[in-house]
């Protein structure tokens, strides 16, 4: 087994101009380089990404205890991993930084693949391998966008019925594109602003955002000749007044509690034919949640994210109530491949669907597309355009191509 031979960190800057940690990893042939993401709505449950001091802290900390500790050690990012949370000694990476840790964590495994060759896809240890579809944010709101866009944080879509991803990721860029014209005529101030993601963030509300949408999802569709779905990213916690136990949606000058927010969903997933709504509820909302799941069954894919941050208890106790049936994986939630691999296990293992993610701050970082295709994860939330965010679709599209005749699309549940 190769050993860890050199390990260093520098601060970079992720889509918003934030700071974060890129980390790069060399041992035998092989040098792994990654970097770290930063989350806008970021859930209560998530690992801390930086200590007090932020980034330089970590950096700091790494050349100071890290590095002497993991220099040496194997070049298996699941070694790599105990040793993290060993040396940090917390239950949520609260002294060196989740975000270091799971930098070091890719970077690991991507130097192990370099050292033996091979695309990090390929060292994973599913063998057999789908591609995901990609799942892209077409026009936000809420806190990835400005004042006056709809409360709702991404109106996405999925190119379900397509057969090759290059063809689903071009056709996804289309409704992006189709969205735009339907904006100017709907919003004759609209300037073409963009959000976190690079999704449109015009000035107005859920309805006639979700009316753009499901119109341009359609018109493409039949342009492409396969069937693209819109979803919902309510990003409900954000929504949330705790002291009042009530949603406000400011925009539209509407309240609503548990009982009402879950009608107001599952109307929105019968009137709009929505594919996938994620975090439609608060992030301790089990019981609404399984509600929802129950209410809908298997018309819509109800994915929790805030609900879940990649945790292995709390999708343990959501599979428990039935409060979901689909689960946002980030690694930097967990701060760990180890701890991201589990979850993805435990949810496939009670038939829940895994959707890889991208964070709203994002890097040029390609992991997350190796580990959606490695580990078998059906659906990759990755955005539509962007530099930070085609990284991904590109790095998804070169390995169809290495696949070649073996590429297939990963299978859907039949919603």
């Amino acid at each position: 087994m190769d050993r860890i031979e050199s390990i260093s960190a520098r601060k970079i800057l992720d889509s918003r101009g934030n700071p974060t940690v890129e980390v790069e990893v060399r041992g035998g042939k092989g040098v792994g380089r990654a970097a770290a993401p930063g989350g806008a709505s970021r859930g209560k449950h998530e690992v801390i990404a930086f200590p007090p001091g932020g980034v330089e802290v970590s950096i700091r900390l790494l050349e100071e205890t890290v590095r002497p500790a993991l220099v040496g050690e194997e070049l298996d990012f699941k070694r790599v991993d105990t040793v993290l949370r060993e040396l940090d000694g917390t239950s949520n990476f609260a002294k060196i930084g989740g975000n270091l840790a799971v930098a070091i964590s890719m970077a690991t495994a991507k130097a192990s693949a370099s050292s033996r060759g091979l695309p990090l896809f390929r060292c994973l240890g599913e063998g057999v391998v789908c591609i995901p579809f990609p799942l892209g944010n077409v026009l936000g709101g809420g806190a990835h966008a400005g004042r006056n866009a709809p409360d709702i944080q991404e109106f996405l879509i999925i190119p379900v019925g397509a057969k090759k991803f290059i063809d689903a990721a071009f056709a996804n860029a289309r409704v992006h594109r189709r969205v735009r014209e339907y904006l100017e005529f709907e919003d004759e101030r609209f300037s073409g602003g963009k959000g976190d993601e690079g999704a449109w963030a015009p000035n107005l509300d859920n309805s006639k955002a979700l009316e753009v949408v499901v119109r341009a999802c359609e018109e493409i569709s039949g342009e492409v000749g396969f069937q693209i779905r819109p979803g919902l990213d309510v990003a409900a916690s954000e929504l949330y007044d705790e002291r009042r136990g009530k949603y406000v949606y400011s925009r539209e000058g509407v309240t609503r509690d548990g009982g009402e927010q879950v009608d107001y969903v599952v109307d929105l997933i019968r009137t709009y034919k929505l594919f996938y709504v994620e975090d439609p509820l608060h992030q301790e909302d089990f019981k609404g949640f399984s509600e929802l799941t129950s209410k809908v069954g298997d018309r819509c894919l109800v994915c929790g994210d805030d609900l879940f941050v990649t945790n292995v208890d709390r999708i343990r106790r959501g599979v428990e109530e039935g409060a979901a049936n689909a689960v946002i994986v980030k690694p930097n939630q967990v701060g760990t491949l180890s701890g991201t691999s589990a979850a993805i296990g435990l949810a496939k293992r009670n038939g829940w669907l895994p959707v890889m993610s991208h964070r709203s701050g994002e890097t040029t970082d390609e992991t997350i597309s190796h580990l959606a295709v490695g580990w078998g994860c059906p659906i990759i939330k990755t955005g539509v355009v962007g530099g930070e965010r085609i990284a991904k679709l590109n790095e998804l599209i070169r390995i169809e191509e290495e696949l070649g005749e073996k590429a297939g699309m990963a299978k859907l549940q039949n919603i």
